[in-house]
């Protein structure tokens, strides 16, 4: 999908595996064969062992591993493996939750951010992905840079590289109106192209959970976002037309985990703008509860501060920390926390008996 120069031969080539890109502090390196991948190695030879700590001779290309945006190096095979195995125990303890509605206006980003803030003032490590060209989590929080989602999954940057820091337990990485052309770019892409994000994340390891805030469509983006998920989260503003919305997600979901075959499962649905029209509240609730009974979570009240937070580049949580919007999020944070928490064989029964 990114055509790079060599660093060795200068010969100009597509990037297709992992160890054809280096990131070390000091510059990114690409090679276009293994053979050239090897003659960089021999130019520094001298190493040290990531798993070991011993110094040894680098001559292999497996003896250089990319985890975190940071390069590691191993002695042996088993020194590798032995990485390999402890990363791949941090990959499945990460909980990555898809924020998603087909219906837009439903509270999608307004929930994803201050899920986020909330979950981080639990003591969760969180992440916060940007999966819309809009670009609503930059704006809604202040931020900004060079890199986004987009060179993520164009792997023309590690994920590392694109993390910006929001508060204390809290990372984000935002999005740009590129990722329009980057959705193009991936329909184009014959095989695996809703498994580039899956991919392209790997490397990240050091959180608890991740949160993908999604754009209110069924594109080939929102596949991968589904395909690298454990779980969505539905936002269903309390109005006929954001249960239509749902109807159509719970026929993607089914696509996704019987022709994907990638397995993410409703972990909540949110009632969103609740109260706001006493009727329309209280005919939304009964469609959800009797769909989805006791999978939906704690409503978030209309709460004007809600609107106005964006507006002063600040979470609920800072901008009116005693307004229901904040204490409505910080319910809601907790009762996820608490389905996350939950041991995997209950959670298992649980599925079975729905």
């Amino acid at each position: 999908m990114s055509k790079k120069s060599c660093s060795v031969c200068e010969r100009t080539f597509m990037v297709r595996f992992s160890y054809q890109v280096q990131r070390t502090s000091e510059a990114m390196f690409y090679f276009c064969s293994q053979n050239c991948q090897e003659k960089h190695l021999r130019a520094d030879s001298q190493s040290v062992c990531s798993h070991c700590d011993a110094s040894f001779e680098m001559l292999y290309a497996y003896q250089q591993m990319n985890l975190d945006g940071v390069t590691h190096h191993f002695c042996s095979e088993s020194c590798r493996r032995d990485m390999l195995e402890e990363q791949s125990r941090h990959q499945k303890k990460i909980k990555k939750i898809a924020v998603l509605n087909q219906k837009g206006g439903t509270g999608k980003t307004t929930t994803s951010v201050n899920i986020s803030a909330a979950l981080a003032q639990l003591g969760q490590r969180v992440l916060l992905v940007d999966f819309d060209a809009q670009s609503n989590v930059g704006v809604s929080l202040g931020l900004s840079s060079p890199r986004t989602i987009s060179d993520v999954l164009l792997n023309d940057a590690h994920p590392a590289d694109c993390i910006i820091n929001v508060s204390e337990n809290f990372d984000a990485i935002i999005s740009s109106t590129s990722l329009s052309s980057v959705e193009a770019d991936l329909v184009r892409v014959r095989e695996g192209r809703n498994r580039v994000l899956s991919h392209r994340m790997t490397p990240v390891t050091n959180y608890d959970v991740v949160i993908l805030d999604c754009s209110p469509s069924l594109s080939v983006l929102n596949q991968n976002t589904l395909t690298y998920a454990d779980y969505i989260l539905i936002p269903v503003s309390c109005d006929y037309l954001s249960l239509v919305g749902v109807r159509n997600i719970m026929r993607t979901l089914k696509r996704v985990n019987e022709v994907l075959l990638s397995q993410v499962d409703v972990i909540g649905v949110v009632p969103t703008f609740y109260g706001l029209s006493q009727q329309c509240t209280d005919e939304t609730m009964k469609s959800l509860l009797a769909f989805f009974k006791d999978k939906v979570l704690h409503p978030v009240r209309v709460d004007p501060a809600l609107r106005q937070a964006p507006m002063h580049k600040q979470t609920i949580f800072e901008y009116a920390p005693e307004s229901t919007g904040a204490s409505d999020y910080f319910n809601l944070a907790k009762q996820l926390l608490e389905i996350l928490e939950r041991p995997e064989e209950q959670s298992m029964s649980r599925e079975t008996d729905r």
